[in-house]
């Protein structure tokens, strides 16, 4: 079975065992693959200000319409995943404690406060169209030398038979943004305008990250983090082969970079959290291990 075959059923059967009824992208029509009400989607509902940065979003991802479901109402949803990990920590006010999960700091770390959805970072004015949204951040302290931890979520979409796209060229045409980080640079220049090289990981998208977090914040005022669902097989070990070029050619820039998957950090809550926060951890485990 073809690795995004197999999230898909594991889902389903996710949903099936919860009684769960499921409709197509169409409503009536397509692929039973998304829940009939978003809750049904989420371990818990959706807060306001949750809710109002994915409205504020482009990826159209809480709208939906009398005959197609919205977009995190997908059992497959990378959105619908990442709330279902971070938005508890948010609610409790317990930030440290899933940055540090993350890895991005030890678990004595205070500095980090808020959870912001689909956040932008304008790489250049120059650059026409919205910012690329990042999936993901944490706010740290005005005080704290690294102000922002960044995360790009990935559930499904590196085992998607559908190609990613390339780096347009008008991004090489900045030419101060690219100074300091040669390699990256050479990087973005071999898939641009297409990317025949990668093909699970979307390094355009990776890249776009990295520039508009170093034009707001500085070379040294970020980390991102690639959170990715882990398959078996062929694929995902070509996956992670392109994760492993990626964080290679950004550590050599020095720039904050580093991957997890989504089962190890599940893993990680459970050892740490699973007497405190029970039936958060007993949802992620059942659902996504």
């Amino acid at each position: 079975m073809q690795a995004r075959e197999y999230i898909l059923a594991k889902q389903v059967q996710w949903a099936m065992n919860r009684g769960l009824k499921l409709i197509g992208s169409k409503g009536e029509r397509g692929r039973p693959l998304y829940t009939d009400k978003l809750d049904d989607n989420l371990f818990q509902p959706l807060d306001n200000e949750v809710r109002l940065s994915f409205s504020r979003g482009d990826g159209n991802e809480i709208k939906g319409s009398l005959d197609s479901p919205a977009k995190m109402q997908a059992l497959h949803s990378s959105s619908a995943l990442s709330v279902n990990v971070f938005q508890y920590w948010k609610q409790i006010d317990q930030v440290p404690a899933i940055a540090a999960a993350c890895g991005f700091c030890r678990r004595d770390n205070k500095s980090p406060e808020r959870i912001v959805f689909e956040d932008k970072y304008v790489i250049d004015d120059s650059l026409l169209g919205n910012p690329p949204n990042i999936d993901l951040v944490i706010y740290n302290a005005e005080s704290a030398v690294v102000k922002r931890y960044a995360i790009e979520c990935k559930f499904t979409e590196a085992y998607s038979s559908r190609s990613h796209g390339g780096l347009k060229p008008e991004y090489l045409n900045l030419a101060d943004i690219w100074r300091d980080i040669p390699n990256i640079h050479t990087l973005a220049k071999s898939i641009s305008p297409e990317d025949h090289s990668f093909h699970h990981l979307h390094p355009a998208q990776l890249i776009k990250h990295i520039l508009g977090l170093k034009s707001a914040l500085g070379k040294t005022g970020f980390r991102l983090l690639y959170l990715w669902y882990d398959a078996f097989g062929n694929t995902g070990a070509r996956h992670r082969e392109e994760i492993d070029i990626f964080s290679k050619i950004t550590e050599s820039d020095n720039i904050k970079f580093h991957a997890l998957s989504y089962q190890e950090l599940i893993i990680n809550l459970s050892h740490e959290c699973r007497n405190s926060h029970p039936e958060y951890i007993k949802y992620l485990c059942e659902r996504y291990l």
